[in-house]
Parts: C-alpha cells; sequence; structure tokens
C-alpha cells in the first residue's frame, strides 16, 4: 500500500511539472504570435505560394524537451507499478523481483566463468565444496594416521586426494542429478539444477560424467595396486546412491523376513548408504600409504565416519522432509520424526567413540584426545542447538559441521 501511494505522490508531481513547462510554453508562445502577427503586416513574403511558420518549428522543438513521465520516473529510480495483474487478478511480480531472486542464486560461477561452462560446473557444485570437503576428511584423516610417529603426514598424497574429492564428488553429483532428473524438478531446493531444468540434456550429462571419471581414472593410477582395486569397488557405492531413495521401501520389505528390519531400515537409508560412499577414503587413505588396511584402525575410522554422516545429512534432510513427503523420498529426516535429536545423539556418541578407538589402535598420543574433545563439543552444540524446523538454520548447522 505504501509503495502504491509513493508511486502516485511520484506520477503527480512529474505531471504537475509538465503542466508547468506546459503552462510557460503557452504564454510564450502567444506572445510569439503577437510578434509573429506584428512582423508579417509589415514584412512582405518573398514566395507568396509558401507560408512560413515559425511557431510550429518552436512548439515542436519544445515538446520534444517536455520530459516523458514514464522516462522522469526510471531515471529516478521510481517504479509506476508495483506489480501488473493477469485477467484472474492475480499479481505478477516485475522485472525487477525476477532479476533479485536470478541474483540471489548467482556465484563466482556466473562471474567468471563461460557462459557454455556454466551449467557444467553447477552440474559438478564446484559453487558448493562443503561436499567436497566432508569427502576429504576421512581421506585426510586416514593418511594421518598412516604416517610414521613423529613425522608429518605425506602432503602429496593429501593434494592427490583432494583431487580425487573433487572429481568423485562431481561425478557422483551428475550421476544423481540424472537418476534424480524427475524428481528435483518436485523440490524445491532442486528445480533450478542443470538437467531438471533443462540446461543441459541427459546425454550431455552423461559425456560430462565420462570426462570426470577419466580425469579420476588417472589419479587412481598413481596409487599402488591394492589401492586402485580398493578405490574402483567404491563406484558400485557412488552409482548406487541415488536409488536408495526408492528402494529402501522394498529392502525393508524383504529384510523382515530375516528378522533385521529395524537394523536394515536404518543402514539403507540414503543418510547411512551415503555415509557408507562419502568415507570410502577412510580406508584408501590408509592403504595408499602402507600398501594393505589394518582393520583394528581403519574399520573404526570408516565406522566413526558413517556414524557423523547420519549426523549431518539427517540435519541436512530436515530442509526437504515436506517435499519428501510429496515426492515419496525415503530419510532418516522422516523415520525418526520427533526422536530425531535422540537418534543422532547417539550416532554423535558412536561416532566419537569409534574415533577414540580408531586412534588408540593407532598409537596416537595424548594431543589427538585433546582435539578429539574439543570436536566433541561442537558436535554436540551443534545437534543441541539445530532446529529441525528451520530449513535456514538447518543448513547453517550442517556447514557448520563440515
Amino acid at each position: 500500500m505504501a509503495s502504491f501511494l509513493l508511486s502516485r505522490a511520484s506520477r503527480s508531481a512529474a505531471a504537475s511539472t509538465a503542466v508547468r513547462h506546459l503552462l510557460r510554453s503557452s504564454s510564450a508562445a502567444s506572445s510569439y504570435v503577437a510578434l509573429s502577427h506584428a512582423t508579417t503586416t509589415t514584412t512582405s513574403n518573398p514566395n507568396p505560394n509558401r507560408t512560413s511558420y515559425p511557431l510550429l518549428h518552436q512548439f515542436a522543438q519544445f515538446s520534444r524537451e517536455i520530459p516523458n513521465p514514464s522516462n522522469y520516473y526510471s531515471s529516478h529510480g521510481i517504479s509506476t507499478l508495483s506489480g501488473s495483474k493477469n485477467d484472474g487478478g492475480e499479481k505478477k511480480p516485475d522485472n525487477g523481483d525476477v532479476s533479485a531472486s536470478s541474483k540471489s542464486e548467482q556465484s563466482w560461477i556466473d562471474a567468471y566463468l563461460p557462459r557454455q561452462v556454466r551449467p557444467y560446473a553447477r552440474l559438478a557444485r564446484l559453487d558448493k565444496p562443503i561436499g567436497t570437503w566432508l569427502l576429504a576428511w576421512p581421506c585426510m584423516w586416514s593418511i594421518s594416521l598412516a604416517a610414521l610417529p613423529g613425522h608429518l603426514p605425506d602432503f602429496k598424497m593429501m593434494g592427490l586426494f583432494g583431487c580425487g574429492a573433487l572429481l568423485l564428488r562431481g561425478a557422483g553429483c551428475t550421476v544423481n542429478d540424472l537418476i534424480d532428473r524427475d524428481i528435483d524438478t518436485k523440490v524445491e531446493r532442486t528445480r533450478l539444477r542443470p538437467v531438471a531444468n533443462g540446461l543441459l540434456t541427459p546425454f550431455q550429462g552423461v559425456c560430462f560424467l565420462g570426462v570426470q571419471l577419466l580425469l579420476g581414472l588417472g589419479i587412481l593410477l598413481q596409487l599402488n595396486n591394492y589401492s586402485r582395486i580398493l578405490g574402483a569397488s567404491s563406484l558400485l557405492l557412488v552409482f548406487s546412491y541415488p536409488l536408495m531413495k526408492r528402494i529402501t521401501f522394498w529392502v525393508r520389505v524383504l529384510s523382515s523376513f530375516l528378522g533385521v528390519v529395524y537394523l536394515m531400515t536404518i543402514l539403507l537409508q540414503p543418510q547411512a548408504y551415503l555415509g557408507l560412499t562419502f568415507n570410502w577414503g577412510a580406508l584408501l587413505g590408509w592403504s595408499a600409504v602402507k600398501g594393505v588396511l589394518d582393520p583394528a584402525v581403519v574399520l573404526p575410522l570408516y565406522a566413526s565416519g558413517v556414524f557423523w554422516t547420519l549426523v549431518y545429512d539427517t540435519i541436512y534432510a530436515h530442509q526437504d522432509k515436506e517435499d519428501d513427503l510429496k515426492v515419496g523420498v525415503k530419510s532418516t529426516a522422516l523415520r525418526f520424526g520427533e526422536s530425531t535429536k535422540e537418534w543422532i545423539s547417539g550416532f554423535g556418541i558412536a561416532c566419537i567413540s569409534s574415533l577414540a578407538l580408531s586412534g588408540f589402535n593407532a598409537g596416537i598420543g595424548w594431543p589427538f584426545y585433546a582435539f578429539l574433545a574439543g570436536a566433541s563439543g561442537h558436535l554436540a552444540w551443534q545437534i543441541c542447538t539445530v532446529d529441525l524446523s528451520s530449513r535456514v538454520d538447518c543448513n547453517r548447522k550442517y556447514v557448520c559441521g563440515s
């Protein structure tokens, strides 16, 4: 209402300005007519067949100088309409509103990358590095634990695994978007993804996936043979993860015949399956340094990563729980419901306990446990303070936890 009154007042002011210009021009024109008439009575016309009308030229020049109200509004940053209405009386947003909403989605990709490359960068989530960090952390933990006592970890190996995490995360996002393109269009947070909104075709997505896998293969070939096989086996988890959103219910039905229905329900939820996928680096990092796995160290480390993923990804899933209900996607956010904080508290305790066990079996000194205590405090704060009914707070805690 206030914007409407402001626009009306602005139009009135501009109109009054135009009227004043017109009145001044009218008086000038009348004077000019008198002068012109006096002149024509005393001066002969050299061409009697052609009459000169200087007044019309003067008036036309003045009319071009009168400010256009719409241009006046635009030059002063005043909107003449707060919104247009369609035939049904519904209000449509201005173009400015559309541009404002698009600007809110912009990132460094729009500022620095060519237009043809932007959809592929968004498909790989290059503008959202949180997932890459979550995939890289277990690798860094494992490489650090595998270092010789009193020595720094292998930074070259960390660099390789960092690049591998970036490529594998991008490949996983590409697979996810290709399989979930029918679901993404129905979810508010994902409807603008490149494949879902038509910026990229599925064929282009598959070609981009092939490029990422080839680059990842180049990194994998720099590791020892044991690690090559172990790393390649992770692709089974990467490609099957998006399907867990659809087949979890049927796995639950089948597992009931074995008497382990509830355990299988938890382990095969998308968040748990993501934990199995994202933390494969806990196994691969150790084998890349040592050439073989030490189950006493890497299995508790792997388990701690899976429990940690269940914490942060359950919080993350609460952003989409309304949309998940509509499209039939399974998640721990829907499974746990009002008991979510109790569940993720248990997962947090299991995460810290498994990490402590891994450090103990690796013979790590007391500084490890001091930092672990700090991580425990941060995890407890994250779980206790998260507002699971707020999408904004869930996303904030998810980012803080990573």
